[in-house]
């Protein structure tokens, strides 16, 4: 960091930084257009190897069977019976479909048995072109709306429905969401600095260092062969924007420090910039192993997340200790008015402000706030002991698509499973033994042969039970237990695709957070060359994170009405929560190292505090913001992990890292830095000249 101090932040070169930055940013966003999804490919979010991605791969081996059918639910207001001019009508509309469906050829209207529900098939060839799927499945909802009798409704469902709803969620998204998070950013910094002017260079740092970030992921996916896909690039932005800012706040508040006790800005940012840097480095660094830990993971479109991410952090820190201290050095001292920082100005760790009334506190009775800490963390964690995991396929959105409620109309009259019949791939000689195989398991509606060719055979089998609950998920594993006699079959279709991500991502989860939590010890314990201090710090970071899921728990089913937790979440908010959290443990124990140099173990802490406080709490409240903000996206997996970090984020900034962590400091004293050593007589290192 010396070294990079010395080189860019000088007269005459800073400019020229400067310059080249701006310059290089504008070429590769030239160059590079605009970022949109990679993840093409059917298998792209289905588990390595499973069985449900194995009947992907091998439907492709079989003519006409890769269809994505949209389900057409004709039904009258009220759940009334339909009357014979109705299905004459819906006769009518199913003619009119049949130069949309594959073949041109729409078999003829189904009419359940209580003559309440009427349901027309349009098979459609399966693509991967989900933008090319919606604008078919709005044609046809177009189309089948059309000279309907009054009382009488259509609604479009299926595989092509619910590619085409979950396309309109993500249409425009990811837009609304940087527009809303650059929003959020702008006033937060705006009320951080109370300047007219100085939020501006931070945000347009970080914006510079998102919109680059989003053009390397996609290069690197496509480098790599690693799916990213819009919900990845929405979260990188996320992301991006709140670590950045995050990066951002601690360099200018080192830099207002020095500015009070150095006439000269270059010195005073080459040693903020010194300063501040091994916490920045380590914080992100930390943060980007621990995304890069998610290429361990089964899903590819989940490695995606993880390399995308890891990408954008890495530009983000970047753009903060290469851009940012030009930017800010270039605009001289007054660019903090009307607040600006002058020498001889009381200096940060010996103003008496909130922090440092609050470490009084806290060193009055160290040991009543651990426990006090804990006992709050504790019953905050509570709720997770009724916790569910595991959203079905209707329970995604935070508000219900035509898909959804075609489905559920479907489900009044016909089989729950008849929307989404479940796949059975086996060698053609032994269609008829899987046929009599899965006739027997109990669970199973019925029963109808496919297509053949290559050898294969695809039989469809439909569930007497909803899609994604508990009795389909078993369905589906008795059916697979009754076919291990026959081999080379394999169970798939959207049910089985849904239980095996499921399956994959718990144990994804039981792999990757071990090894996160490694990581992060190994961080701390290199950056502060100590043993007990690390401990802690993970320990607390653990703590934070459970009761951040249990608090969340209890507004989800109490506030926000959900069934379960979807599945990635766990995984995808311990990732943030921890990483991210590390930040803050980071920022705080590294100052007060460096003050215990001169002060002393217990006066560094309470020293450290009252300078990191305030910008902790303000990274903290900003970054909770930003996640936040991934509500503005309707899926209700989204929503939830953007709940749990932002109230995660908040307990640690508020509770945790400015009470909780100096209290345990205090206890242990100079054993917090054990085996390593932090005396008066030890010798300062300063820079700067």
């Amino acid at each position: 960091m010396s070294a990079l101090a010395h080189l860019i932040v000088r007269r005459r070169i800073s400019w020229v930084v400067l310059l080249v930055a701006l310059m290089a940013s504008a070429a590769v966003l030239g160059l590079g257009g605009t970022t949109s999804s990679t993840a093409t490919g059917a298998t792209a979010a289905l588990p390595d190897g499973a069985q449900s991605t194995v009947v992907v791969e091998l439907q492709e081996r079989l003519p006409a069977s890769q269809t994505a059918p949209a389900l057409v639910v004709f039904s009258r207001d009220g759940g009334a019976q339909l009357e014979a001019a109705d299905i004459t009508a819906i006769a009518d509309r199913a003619g009119a479909l049949e130069q949309l469906a594959l073949g041109n050829l729409v078999p003829p209207p189904v009419l359940s048995d209580d003559r309440t529900v009427a349901l027309v098939t349009v098979p459609l060839a399966a693509s991967n072109d989900v933008l090319g799927t919606a604008d078919t499945v709005a044609e046809i909802r177009s189309i089948v709306r059309a000279e309907l009798p009054a009382g009488v409704q259509a609604q479009v469902t299926g595989p092509a429905g619910f590619t085409a709803d979950i396309a309109k969620v993500f249409d425009g998204a990811n837009t609304t969401l940087l527009l809303a998070t650059v929003l959020v950013v702008a006033i937060l910094l705006i009320i951080t600095y109370r300047s007219p002017w100085l939020w501006i260079v931070p945000l347009v740092v970080v914006g510079l260092a998102d919109r680059v970030a989003s053009v390397a992921a996609g290069a690197m996916s496509n480098l790599t062969g690693i799916p990213v896909d819009d919900a990845a690039l929405g979260i990188l932005s996320v992301l991006v924007f709140g670590a950045g800012t995050d990066y951002a706040l601690l360099l200018i508040s080192r830099y207002r420090d020095e500015l009070r006790l150095e006439a000269d800005r270059y010195v005073a940012m080459r040693r903020a910039l010194v300063g501040a840097g091994s916490a920045i480095l380590g914080s992100a660094f930390t943060v980007i192993l621990a995304l890069l830990t998610l290429l361990l993971a089964s899903i590819p479109t989940t490695r995606g997340l993880g390399l995308a991410c890891a990408v954008g952090v890495l530009v983000a820190l970047i753009y903060a200790l290469v851009m940012l201290p030009v930017a800010l050095v270039v605009f001289g001292r007054n660019i903090f008015w009307p607040f600006v920082p002058r020498v001889g100005d009381t200096p940060i760790t010996d103003q008496h402000t909130v922090w440092s009334r609050i470490g009084a506190l806290v060193a009055r009775r160290p040991l009543a706030v651990v426990l006090g800490g804990s006992l709050v963390l504790a019953l905050l964690a509570l709720p997770l002991l009724g916790v569910r995991i595991g959203l079905g396929p209707t329970e995604q959105f935070l508000a219900k698509p035509e898909a959804v409620a075609g489905q559920e109309t479907l489900a009044r009259s016909f089989p729950a499973g008849a929307s989404d019949p479940v796949i059975v791939i086996s060698n053609e000689v032994d269609a008829q033994a899987v046929i009599k195989l899965v006739s027997s398991v109990s669970g199973v509606a019925s029963v109808v042969d496919g297509v053949v060719g290559d050898g294969l055979a695809q039989t469809e089998v439909v569930l007497a039970a909803a899609p994604g609950t508990d009795a389909a998920d078993q369905s589906i594993r008795d059916i697979r237990n009754a076919l291990l006699a026959v081999s080379n079959s394999y169970v798939g279709g959207a049910q089985a695709q849904a239980l095996d991500s499921a399956e994959a991502q718990q144990q994804d989860t039981y792999v990757i957070v071990p090894i996160i939590l490694l990581l992060v010890f190994t961080v701390l314990v290199f950056l502060l060359r100590a043993f007990v201090a690390p401990v802690l710090l993970v320990v607390t970071v653990l703590a934070t994170y459970l009761a951040a899921m249990g608090a969340s728990w209890w507004l989800f089913m109490n506030v926000f009405n959900f069934s379960a937790m979807d599945t990635g979440v766990p995984l995808l908010a311990f990732l943030f929560l921890v990483a991210l959290g590390v930040d803050y443990n980071i920022f705080l124990v590294t100052r007060a190292k460096e003050e215990a140099v001169n002060s002393g173990s217990r006066e560094g802490m309470l020293r450290a505090l009252a300078a990191t406080g305030g910008v902790i709490t303000s990274a903290g409240i900003l970054l909770a913001a930003v996640f936040a903000v991934l509500g503005v996206l309707p899926l209700i997996a989204l929503a939830q992990i953007g709940v749990i970090v932002c109230f995660g984020v908040l307990l640690d900034t508020l509770l945790v890292r400015t009470v909780i962590v100096p209290a345990l400091a205090l206890l242990t004293g100079d054993k917090f830095w054990w085996p390593g050593r932090v005396s008066e007589s030890e010798e300062k290192v300063v820079v700067g000249h």
